[in-house]
């Protein structure tokens, strides 16, 4: 016989704060919660004198059993497994969190002590489980302390320090999670210790740990001063740039790129880019975050003239035309207008013409409203006229409205 098996979603009511499974002996505090006996034993003997729900100081630490509830949970267990037609069906209970909100602050209380990876793995397990357990621990006081506490610590193994990185990033988007980041990391001159141990994650840690903690590290950058700090430090834009050099996984490249187009604002860290041959390396494989960055370098003379200097990087500026985004389109077209219009390159203009940009900027300025693009579009067409000898453009007016075949 073939047993049937009864998925029961059990009420919230009936389960444990702290094992989060169906009370066998529910027993009640002084403050009115009602927790199994065996867990609340353990949390009792383990020297903690509060309500572990509600942190209140317990008065006393006697608890009285709550028979009505003990009543209730039994009923609807026999309810549950006893179905018409079914003489042996099994119970199965929805499977609950990884762990509840006590022993989160418990996991937390131990990692703050040892850091153990352990102890990270189980918040990290709980914190991936839903958003209500991300907003929970975002809200929970010190918890990103304590967690951005364990990249700042001396001889912590690989393991934890991926672990704590990915818990961060899971809770990034959270309200106010990375202005407790930043004041914590690079507001409190303890910036070294939490650089030394990204460095070492890019270092000997795994793939998507690189990519998290480059992550966590772009969403500190925040301000002038968080920008300046992080390119200050020589180590960490080493191993960046040459992640970018040698890694070819696309995620973890836009993850660095991202990170250098935010601390591009600094002038020096522009100027070091672009000595470590930061435009070839993004000429060889150009996404929409390697145009952004080619665009910040554009502003200054000598980003352009690195770009103009770098045969492949108009070609595939031009390659990519028409098939980006609407940020990516403009980015393009910023640099094609910086290296065109304001360095007058030649060999950038015939580079552009060659690749058939020409068509491909007439396309975007006529889909284009009024604006910077458009502006850039129409000053790029007639820096590139002279150039273009098999075009019938010496007499196209830029106010036209439509494309006309030569």
């Amino acid at each position: 016989m073939v047993k049937e098996e009864l998925y029961i979603t059990v009420p919230s009511v009936f389960r444990c704060p702290i094992s989060l499974d169906v009370m066998k002996s529910p027993v009640s505090l002084c403050t009115g919660v009602t927790y199994d006996r065996s867990s609340i034993q353990k949390w009792l003997e383990s020297g903690h004198d509060t309500c572990p729900a509600t942190m209140q100081v317990l008065p006393s630490k006697d608890f009285i059993p709550n028979l009505t509830l003990h009543r209730l949970i039994n009923l609807w267990i026999q309810s549950s497994t006893l179905r018409p037609g079914s003489t042996s069906p099994r119970l199965l209970l929805a499977t609950p969190p990884a762990i509840s909100e006590v022993q989160a602050k418990l996991l937390m209380e131990k990692v703050e002590r040892e850091s153990c990876d352990d102890s990270l793995s189980k918040v990290a397990e709980f914190v991936s489980c839903c958003e209500e357990n991300r907003k929970f621990v975002a809200r929970f006081d010190g918890f990103v302390e304590v967690i951005a506490g364990v990249l700042k610590r001396k001889c912590v193994e690989i393991k934890a320090l991926e672990t704590a990185v990915r818990i961060l990033d899971l809770i990034l988007s959270e309200n106010g999670v990375t202005e407790g980041l930043n004041k914590l990391i690079l507001k409190s001159n303890q910036e070294s210790k939490f650089f030394s141990a990204i460095v070492f994650i890019l270092q000997h840690g795994s793939l998507n740990s690189k990519i998290k903690s480059v992550r966590v590290l772009n969403s500190v950058a925040l301000d002038s001063e968080s920008k300046r700090r992080i390119s200050d430090s020589q180590d960490l834009i080493s191993i960046l740039l040459q992640l970018l050099k040698t890694n070819n996984n696309g995620s973890l490249n836009d993850a660095v790129t991202s990170i250098l187009t935010t601390i591009s604002i600094m002038r020096s860290i522009r100027s070091r880019l672009i000595e470590n041959g930061i435009v070839e390396i993004l000429s060889n494989s150009l996404t929409e975050k390697s145009l952004k960055l080619l665009a910040t370098l554009s502003t200054c003379s000598e980003g352009r003239s690195a770009i103009s200097s770098e045969p492949k990087c108009a070609a595939a500026i031009v390659e990519k035309l028409l098939k980006v985004s609407k940020r990516g389109t403009e980015d393009a077209v910023t640099v094609l207008w910086s290296t065109c219009c304001l360095n007058k390159e030649e060999k950038v203009k015939e580079a552009v013409v060659k690749g058939n940009g020409v068509t491909k900027i007439l396309v975007i300025m006529q889909r284009e409203g009024e604006g910077n693009v458009k502006m850039m579009c129409r000053d790029l067409v007639k820096a590139l006229r002279a150039v273009c000898k098999d075009w019938c453009l010496g007499s196209y007016e830029t106010k036209t409205t439509h494309i006309r075949p030569c």
